[in-house]
């Protein structure tokens, strides 16, 4: 099940001062920047390892397609570096294992009309997550954590149109469709939730 930041790289990129203070706790995850996040048990895997669990060719399918397929730890290792470069990249564990079930994706672009930010989000989440109202819990504790953000006037999402699941989470928490003329089933729809 994935969402992601869609045609961010075409936006004008700003500093990502808002977006890498995000940290919140929902019922059954706690969320916060990879690098800071805490994995409990002995052994807990490392970051690489981490990313490798999540990132699937299952979960990677709705994803651009240079973000899919497997991520042995090689690969894991390019995609974080990448990852850091472009903006803070987050965490999502759950709370009872204390295993990561998720990644948040955020990318800051200017408004078009003032100081104020859109934040596009981008998620995925571990297959084993899948099924368990997750997803909507972790967009739905985002979206709570952006409304408290004053310089946050909206959240983008790109998701494919045959992502129904992805699509289910962001309509449910109040995204709505940005371009409604989308005829192909594998094409890129864009969503939005106003919050100013």
């Amino acid at each position: 099940m994935a969402c992601h930041v869609g045609r961010a790289a075409s936006l004008r990129r700003i500093a990502t001062v808002v977006t890498e203070s995000c940290s919140f706790e929902t019922a059954r995850l706690t969320v916060d920047v990879w690098h800071t996040a805490s994995l409990t048990g002995e052994g807990a895997p490392r970051l690489p390892e981490v990313v490798g669990s999540i990132m699937t060719p299952a979960a990677t399918r709705a994803l651009p397609a240079e973000w899919q397929g497997a991520y042995p730890r090689s690969r894991a290792v390019t995609w974080i570096r990448e990852r850091d470069g472009d903006g803070p990249t987050h965490l999502a564990i759950e709370r009872s294992s204390g295993t990561a079930v998720g990644l948040v994706i955020l990318f800051e672009s200017a408004a078009d009309d003032g100081p104020d930010v859109e934040v596009h989000l981008g998620y995925v989440l571990a297959e084993s997550a899948w099924g368990q109202g997750l997803g909507s819990e972790l967009v739905e504790g985002f979206v709570e954590w952006c409304r408290g953000e004053r310089q946050i006037r909206s959240l983008i999402g790109g998701v494919a149109a045959d992502n129904l699941a992805s699509v289910r989470i962001l309509e449910k928490n109040g995204f709505r469709p940005m371009d409604s003329d989308v005829d192909d089933a594998d094409a890129e729809r864009m969503y939005i939730l106003r919050l100013r």
